[in-house]
């Protein structure tokens, strides 16, 4: 008798454990609590993260809607279709370069010879096609590879003999913009063909309205069914994955901003070629460190070196790399800026550029001290530094004014970045 009474004590126990089981599994992950709640949880969830210092990018897009709304009560043609233009090309030389920055800022590492590297790719690219007569789609290979070398030569001294990356980059800011002005000569500018291939990356425009409203429809629909398919693969394997009326209304969102940017580039001249050409690139390389094991390696050396030793990651051949890859985004910039003068000349990537560049990475979001950061980010920054020098220029606001500004939303932006930091620490989440 007293064995029935243990079996049936033991039935209803383990009757117990399994209706309470699913309830476990719910609360490990709390994003599948959230989803389940509606509106209410995902509420809930966005104090949480605030709480936490989890903020994202939400800093940038309020700063940029701020600047924006600052500017256009200023100057009512701050955001007519004409100026949007003008700023979406202008900052596509600075937005390349600030990629190859983020990449080096996830190793928590920092690559202050980019702006020289720029300098010298535009450089290289004229001597070859203008001087030399070469074909321009050879000299504009080989000026982007020249970016690579430089990059992979910087890389290989930090990774391979030791050398910090601030030294090893400064030594090349310094030879790099030397060998701008050799290779230059006397005379220290050297116009591009109107016509050509170089000068037609910011100054050609796809007229045609369906141009546009293509684009516009091709990433919102390239969104839904990367969203769609991601989902459809985590459902597969059991991982938490979000439900199709929040894919639906991301999807929804992100189609009103591109048919409203695609509207007010077929009022002035239509779709930017440069503009095309950055989204590629932020696509492509959003891919790669989000959606590799590549990508995935460079979050983890941003994270601890020592730890991804341990992991068997080739740290010296990560780190190589990621500097080659700064170095050839440094050239595609330095073209794109060449691009926009319609020559190469000794004041390429001197001055405020290195400076706006590191700076277009860090206000977009992505942290100093490595480990956090998209390619997207690169986007955002730059968006807030071009919005604040054309609208001081338009007010007619000199040139110390606008890099005081510059300055302190940059000094802002790595004070909000260290706050988040220790708050993510004291919350458990860093």
């Amino acid at each position: 008798m007293s064995i029935d009474k243990t079996s049936t004590a033991t039935e209803e126990s383990s009757v117990e454990n399994t209706d309470a089981a699913p309830a476990a599994v719910a609360a490990v992950d709390p994003r599948l609590l959230v989803r389940e709640q509606g509106f209410a949880g995902y509420l809930g969830e966005f104090k949480r993260k605030m709480k936490a210092g989890d903020l994202g990018s939400i800093p940038v897009v309020v700063g940029l809607l701020i600047i924006w709304a600052i500017f256009t009560s200023l100057n009512s043609n701050f955001l007519t279709a004409g100026n949007f233009s003008d700023m979406s090309v202008a900052m596509v030389g600075t937005g390349m370069i600030a990629v190859g920055i983020v990449f080096v800022l996830l190793l928590g590492e920092i690559d202050l010879s980019v702006g020289s590297v720029s300098g010298v790719a535009g450089a290289t690219f004229a001597v070859l096609s203008v001087t030399h007569g070469m074909n321009e789609i050879l000299a504009l290979v080989l000026a982007i590879l020249t970016g690579t070398a430089a990059g992979a030569i910087h890389g290989f001294v930090f990774a391979r003999i030791g050398v910090p990356a601030f030294a090893v980059t400064l030594a090349g800011l310094l030879f790099w913009q030397g060998f701008m002005l050799q290779i230059l000569g006397d005379n220290g500018t050297i116009n591009l063909d109107s016509e050509g291939v170089v000068v037609k990356l910011t100054s050609y425009y796809f007229s045609d309205v369906a141009a546009a409203y293509g684009l516009a429809i091709v990433v919102t629909a390239g969104y839904f069914l990367s969203a769609f398919f991601d989902n459809r693969r985590r459902e597969a394997v059991g991982v938490p994955s979000r439900p199709l009326n929040e894919i639906i209304v991301r999807t929804v969102l992100l189609a009103v901003l591109a048919f409203a940017v695609a509207i007010v580039f077929n009022q002035y001249k239509g779709l930017p070629l440069a503009v095309v050409i950055f989204l590629a690139f932020l696509l492509l390389t959003d891919f790669v460190l989000r959606r590799t094991a590549y990508g995935r390696k460079i979050f983890a050396l941003g994270g601890s070196v020592e730890a991804s030793r341990r992991a068997s990651i080739n740290v010296e051949l990560v780190r190589i790399s990621v500097f080659a890859i700064a170095g050839t985004f440094a050239a595609i910039g330095g073209l794109f800026v060449a691009s926009k003068i319609a020559s190469a000349n000794q004041g390429a990537g001197t001055g405020e550029f290195l400076m706006n560049v590191i700076a277009a990475a860090v206000i977009g979001g992505t942290s100093l001290f490595g480990g956090r950061g998209r390619t997207w980010d690169a986007l955002l920054g730059v968006m807030v530094i071009i919005s604040i020098q054309y609208g001081l220029a338009l007010e007619g606001i000199a040139s110390p004014v606008q890099y005081m500004i510059t300055g302190g939303v940059l000094l802002a932006t790595v004070v909000i970045d260290a706050v988040t930091r220790k708050t993510q620490k004291t919350a458990g989440r860093a």
